[in-house]
C-alpha cells in the first residue's frame, strides 16, 4: 500500500525546550492512524507542524513523495491536507452553510457543500449560526469544514473531547465511513475507547519522542508505553 505521508526525522523546539525529538513515522492510503501520549508529549505541536501552522526546525515532511516542509499551511490544504482542532474554531458570526462555504472557496478543489453537510448531520442546521451550536455539532462542523477542501488526508485533534458517548458512536461511524471511502486520518485522541476500534496502527509519543509505532493491541503490552503513558489505565482496557 502507498505511504500517503512520511514524517523524517522532524524536530521543534519552543525555546530551550525540544517538542519534537527526530519524530519519525508514515501513514498509508486508507489507513487510520493513532497517535496517543501523556500531555506534553508533542501530539497537537506535531498535527500543528504537519499542517503548516508551525515550522519545524529540522526533518522533512513528504506528502506523496514531495517534501513539502516549506510549504504555507494554505498549499498544504490546497494540496489535500485537512485538518481540526480539539477547541472546534468556527466563524461564530456565520451559519453553518457559510462556514463550509469559505473553507471550499479557499481550498481551490472542487467539493460539494450539501453533500458534505448531509454526511456530517448538519443539513438541517446549514442556516443556523455557528456560535448557536452544541459542542458535537461543532465539531462535526470542523470536521464539515476540513472535509470541504475535498482532503486525502485528515489530521483530527481529539475530535471525541468533551462528546457524550452517543456522539462519540455517531462521529465513530463518520470516521468509519470516511475510511472506507479511502481517505487517510490521522488521530491524536485521549478517549483509547473510541480510538482503538478505529485505529489500524497506532504511534506512541513521550517527551516528544516516538516509543512505540505497531500494533495497535501491543501498544498496551509495551513495557515503555505502560511506564511512560498507561499507568493504571492499562488494566481497564481489556487487552
Amino acid at each position: 500500500m502507498e505511504k500517503l505521508l512520511e514524517v523524517l526525522d522532524l524536530e521543534k523546539s519552543f525555546g530551550g525546550n525540544k517538542v519534537l525529538d527526530r519524530v519519525s513515522f508514515h501513514i498509508k492510503r486508507g489507513e487510520i492512524l493513532g497517535v496517543i501520549g501523556p500531555n506534553g508529549s508533542g501530539k497537537t505541536t506535531l498535527l500543528n507542524v504537519i499542517s503548516g501552522l508551525l515550522k519545524q526546525d529540522s526533518g522533512k515532511i513528504l506528502f506523496k513523495g514531495k517534501d513539502i516542509g516549506k510549504t504555507g499551511a494554505y498549499v498544504r490544504a490546497r494540496l489535500g491536507i485537512g485538518r481540526t482542532f480539539q477547541n472546534p474554531r468556527t466563524f461564530p458570526s456565520l451559519t453553518v452553510l457559510e462556514n463550509l462555504k469559505i473553507a471550499r472557496l479557499h481550498s481551490g478543489r472542487m467539493t460539494h457543500t450539501q453533500e458534505i453537510l448531509k454526511k456530517t448531520g448538519l443539513y438541517e442546521l446549514k442556516d443556523r449560526y455557528s456560535d448557536r451550536l452544541s459542542l458535537a455539532q461543532k465539531k462535526r462542523l470542523e470536521l464539515a469544514r476540513a472535509l470541504a477542501i475535498a482532503p486525502e488526508i485528515l489530521l483530527l485533534d481529539e475530535i471525541f473531547a468533551g462528546l457524550n458517548p452517543a456522539s462519540v458512536k455517531d462521529i465513530s461511524d463518520l470516521i468509519k465511513q470516511l475510511k472506507d471511502e479511502g481517505l487517510s486520518i490521522v488521530m491524536v485522541e485521549h478517549v483509547l475507547s473510541a480510538l482503538i476500534p478505529l485505529a489500524d496502527r497506532i504511534i506512541v509519543l513521550s517527551e516528544g519522542r516516538v516509543i512505540y509505532d505497531g500494533d495497535k493491541y501491543g501498544a498496551f503490552r509495551d513495557e515503555k508505553v505502560r511506564r511512560a503513558y498507561l499507568g493504571e489505565r492499562y488494566s481497564s482496557l481489556g487487552v
